[in-house]
Parts: C-alpha cells; sequence; structure tokens
C-alpha cells in the first residue's frame, strides 16, 4: 500500500480527498499545516506528498523547498486555488514534480499520482521487470516465474529503495534513512535483510566501505 502525505487546511477538501484516495487503495496521512507536515516527513517514509499551498505556519512553497534542500526526493503535486504564471513558475522552482489547479478532477488527480509514482521507478509501465522477478508498483505484489514471493514488510521497503536505483550504488545511511522511520538499524540488520533478498533471486552486491549496488539484469 502506498503512503501518501495530504497537506491541506480546507476540512471538506481534506476529508473528500483521504476518503477517495483511500478508496483506492492509498495510505493517506493528513495534516492541515505545515509544521506538522515536516515532522511527518522526518518520521515516516512516503510515496508522494500531494501540496497546498496556503496552509498556515510553513506555506507549501517553503515546506517542499526545505524538504529538497534537506535531500527528501519524494515526488510532490501541488494542489491550489493560485493560477498565475508567477505561482506556478515558483510552485516548480521549488521542487515540484507536478502541479493541479483547484477546482480539480479527482480522477485526473488520480492519474497524475499514479503516474508520478511509477516515474520514480524510472518506469512508465506499472510492472518492474528484473530477470525472472516481477514488481508490481501499485499492488506491491513480487513474482518469480509466476509464483508470488512473500517478503515480510522490512524486505519489501528495502526492495522499494533498491528497484527505485537499479544499477547505482546506494551508500548504507541513504538506504537507513529511507527504511528506518527515525529509528536506528544496525549494520548487521541491514546485512541481515538484504541476504533475505538475495536468497530470493535479487543480485544486490557489496560495495564495501560505500553501500550497495542492485546490479542491472545480465
Amino acid at each position: 500500500m502506498k503512503r501518501l502525505l495530504l497537506v491541506e487546511d480546507d476540512v471538506t477538501l481534506g476529508e473528500t480527498l483521504k476518503e477517495l484516495l483511500e478508496a483506492d487503495n492509498f495510505d493517506v496521512t493528513w495534516v492541515k499545516d505545515g509544521e506538522k507536515a515536516l515532522d511527518e516527513t522526518f518520521a515516516k517514509e512516503y510515496d508522494l506528498l500531494l501540496l497546498d499551498v496556503k496552509v498556515p505556519f510553513i506555506n507549501g512553497f517553503e515546506l517542499l523547498k526545505d524538504l529538497r534542500e534537506s535531500g527528501n526526493s519524494t515526488p510532490a503535486i501541488f494542489i491550489t486555488a493560485l493560477t498565475d504564471i508567477n505561482s506556478l513558475s515558483q510552485g516548480f522552482e521549488s521542487g515540484a514534480d507536478d502541479y493541479i489547479k483547484k477546482p480539480f478532477d479527482f480522477d485526473e488527480l488520480l492519474i497524475r499520482i499514479k503516474a508520478l509514482i511509477k516515474k520514480s521507478f524510472n518506469s512508465h509501465s506499472n510492472i518492474i521487470k528484473y530477470r525472472n522477478i516481477s514488481y508490481d508498483i501499485e499492488k506491491e505484489e513480487i513474482k518469480r516465474d509466476g509464483e508470488t514471493i512473500h517478503l515480510p514488510p522490512f524486505e519489501k521497503k528495502l526492495l522499494k529503495v533498491f528497484l527505485q536505483n537499479i544499477g547505482k550504488t546506494i551508500s548504507k545511511e541513504e538506504i537507513a534513512l529511507k527504511i528506518s522511520e527515525g529509528e536506528e538499524i544496525s549494520e548487521k540488520a541491514l546485512r541481515v535483510h538484504i541476504n533475505k533478498l538475495r536468497k530470493a533471486g535479487f543480485d544486490i552486491k557489496n560495495m564495501r566501505g560505500i553501500g550497495y549496488r542492485l546490479e542491472e539484469e545480465a
């Protein structure tokens, strides 16, 4: 289930979006101001940020700018009544991936959300292929030769990080930041979880002193 952070101070719209997104199988955390949103992004890893601009304490533009400067690359969509070109420009300059103007059609928003999540896996398809293994981005289902592979939640989070970075070396610190959600994870524990992914068929190399890399398809 994909995690989505919704930042919206309009109670009616917030309740409606939360209900509709949850009905589409998203795990939605809804907050009404920028400070709470900032706290949430440090406490959890999200698949997508859905941000209103005019929210209390820290507006959406400043919030996303701060997140991008801190290294947070979570896909983000602004939902706003601001329609002038300067606001549009400011939204993208702050690090937005997309921008949708109120009022909007929910089905259009859903299309944009799903497209951005696929893009975060460097894919235009909902299915990621890795050798004889397939990963369904929306359902988070893993299959090897058509047979379902069952992984514990922690390994599934770890696998997502590797699938979003196939062929790239990821530092141990970056991996820990993305999967630990504020709790410390020892290097030994990380090795144990990575070994479980190797046994499931993923060719993860230890780049000594640097981090780990999921090798590209042979």
